[in-house]
């Protein structure tokens, strides 16, 4: 299962946040994280962090606050969970430098492999953009459920 961190969960609500504005203004990390209680120092790390890694730009003063580095169709979900997350791994040997008994003889460790980097390929298909949007009216809102076809 993959599963993001709060941290990464607070990131992409930033972004979101700050990707919405109308009125391109910055925001500040006490804005953001009133708007959705999230502790205001936890915040401030995320967005320095984000900042960091150049998907936002911070701006001091009494005006001062954090606005995306740049458009939000160029910022990739991927981009935003990474920064904050570091590499997507979805098992423990996910790199070829861990140190693992069974290693050498593990028969699923190049098919997870795989399936991460689909994984992480969907991830940076999706934009900031595209999650800020709201679908059109035609178009659910939620996903759709599956059933069991009965043939």
């Amino acid at each position: 299962m993959l599963r993001l961190s709060k941290k990464a969960d607070y990131a992409l609500m930033a972004m979101k946040h700050l990707a919405t504005r109308t009125d391109l203004a910055s925001a500040s990390a006490r804005e953001i994280a009133e708007q959705y209680d999230i502790p205001v120092e936890l915040m401030a790390k995320v967005l320095q962090r984000l900042a960091r890694r150049g998907l936002l730009t911070s701006h001091q003063g009494t005006r001062g606050g954090y606005r995306l580095a740049r458009a939000a169709s160029t910022i990739s979900v991927a981009d935003i969970i990474q920064s904050i997350d570091g590499p997507l791994t979805v098992t423990a040997c996910s790199t070829e430098a861990e140190n693992c008994g069974q290693y050498a003889k593990c028969s699923v460790r190049d098919p997870l492999w795989r399936i991460k980097d689909r994984i992480l390929a969907a991830l940076a298909t999706c934009s900031l953009q595209e999650v800020s949007t709201e679908p059109p009216p035609d178009e659910p809102a939620v996903p759709l459920a599956f059933t069991k076809n009965s043939r």
